[in-house]
């Protein structure tokens, strides 16, 4: 299943004030179900220079940008590598799956280090993540109508529960979906607009579907062999990622 980036984006990534160690789409991009008026969501790291974290004045630990190119609408969030690192040690689920997203736009070796730490670094807490963002989303399409938010909704908890049983990290809903014969009219629909309201009938498949998804994934949860904290040989590994990169920048 292959998704179109714009071969700009390396550009847009690349005008953001630092030097970057990686730059990946995120989104409804990535989720599978982008429509043609959907925001292009770059998510990157980058090496703020050691004269900047160690002085009386700090760099930015987050760079967020926006605005409109070739009528897509933008938006740049990258993170400094330290901050980026303290978050994927930290059950986060929205940097495990920006790390590890197969729509790179830029990469580098630190990028292919921080993947490969990635495995150790997941634990059974990231159901939590999963559960509150789907009880979120929850809330937002009951209130709103909206489609979206009920995609996100099957998103996350499908994918907490795979990471539950599998320790990979799958983002794409038309993967997830697969044996849901709802998912793929769903996806079409949204792929009409941004803001499509719910198809008729929805509303009420859905108070069956999400309470069962969830109970799925906090079983998965409970008989996860994920650990309950990550491996201290992968957060000291991190650690040694961050002071390297950040030492490497003053040679």
């Amino acid at each position: 299943m292959t998704i179109d980036v714009p071969e700009w984006a390396a550009q847009i990534a690349h005008s953001l004030p630092h030097p970057l160690v990686f730059a990946t789409v995120s989104g409804a991009h990535l989720y599978g179900f982008a429509s043609a008026d959907s925001d292009l969501d770059l998510r990157a790291s980058h090496l703020l220079p050691a004269a900047e974290v160690l002085g009386l004045v700090h760099g930015p630990g987050t760079v967020q940008s926006g605005g409109v190119r070739d009528g897509v609408e933008l938006d740049v969030v990258s993170h400094d590598l330290a901050k980026f690192a303290r978050l994927l040690n930290s059950r986060n689920g929205y940097v495990l799956e920006q790390l590890l997203s197969p729509l790179v736009v830029v990469t580098s070796p630190a990028h292919a280090a921080l993947i490969d730490l990635a495995p150790g670094l997941v634990t059974r807490g990231h159901a939590h993540h999963y559960l509150g963002f789907a009880a979120g989303q929850e809330r937002l399409y009951t209130r709103n109508g909206e489609l979206k938010p009920a995609l996100y909704t099957l998103r996350v908890l499908l994918t907490g529960t795979h990471l539950m049983r599998t320790g990979e990290v799958v983002a794409d809903l038309r993967v997830l979906g697969d044996g849901l014969p709802y998912v793929p009219d769903l996806i079409a629909a949204k792929r009409s607009a941004e803001h499509a309201p719910l198809p008729p009938g929805i509303a009420e498949l859905l108070a069956r579907e999400v309470p069962r998804l969830r109970a799925e994934l906090e079983a998965a949860r409970d008989a996860s062999a994920l650990p309950d904290s990550p491996s201290a040989g992968a957060v000291a590994a991190l650690h040694d990622l961050v002071v390297d990169s950040r030492l490497a920048t003053i040679r």
